[in-house]
């Protein structure tokens, strides 16, 4: 009986690593909302890691989560760096492009609970008296976080804090008096 029990774990192991070595060594999560506001009201809320606590899914996840900020107070070369519980981990985001108002690009730098390095992107473009904001993430799988994925749908798991993240985001813009783009 214990032969069999063992020959069963060795071919699920076997199986599992047979699924993470065709999943693929990049993984991107993307989700769009229509924003009832211009570019310029949106970009302010995105390039300024300041104003992250009025839309950010993850924010309020943890409400002892220690923040820092530093570099640039807005746009390139702004700093946010976290510390927080298992809901939010720790880890450090740089806006590493900034083209107002219709494009920040940030680099996502994971240290907890796991280590990754990705490149979150969002992108304002303009549809009549609306924009549409596109917010993506994309980065390497290694091996390790391929058989992560062979048991979560990383793609529902992040895409469901952006689609939250994005809702904040309209209600923020949508309710943000005009500003001029920083």
């Amino acid at each position: 009986m214990l032969k069999i029990i063992a020959v069963l774990v060795a071919l699920a192991v076997v199986v599992v690593l047979v699924l993470a070595a065709r999943k693929p060594d990049h993984f991107q999560v993307q989700r769009s909302a229509r924003i009832d506001a211009p570019p310029e009201r949106i970009f302010p809320l995105i390039n300024d890691f300041h104003r992250w606590g009025a839309w950010s899914p993850w924010e309020h996840k943890d409400p002892d989560m220690k923040r820092t900020f530093s570099g640039a107070g807005s746009g390139r070369g702004s700093i946010y760096q976290w510390t927080g519980n298992s809901n939010v981990g720790s880890g450090r985001m740089e806006i590493v492009e900034s083209s107002a108002p219709s494009k920040v690009a940030i680099q996502l730098d994971f240290l907890k609970p796991f280590e990754a390095h990705n490149i979150a992107t969002f992108t304002m473009a303009p549809a009549g008296g609306a924009t549409n904001v596109t917010w993506v993430m994309d980065g390497p799988t290694p091996f390790i976080g391929k058989i992560v994925h062979v048991f979560v749908n990383m793609d529902r798991m992040v895409g469901t804090d952006f689609e939250a993240g994005l809702a904040n985001l309209k209600t923020a813009a949508e309710h943000e008096p005009a500003r001029s783009a920083s």
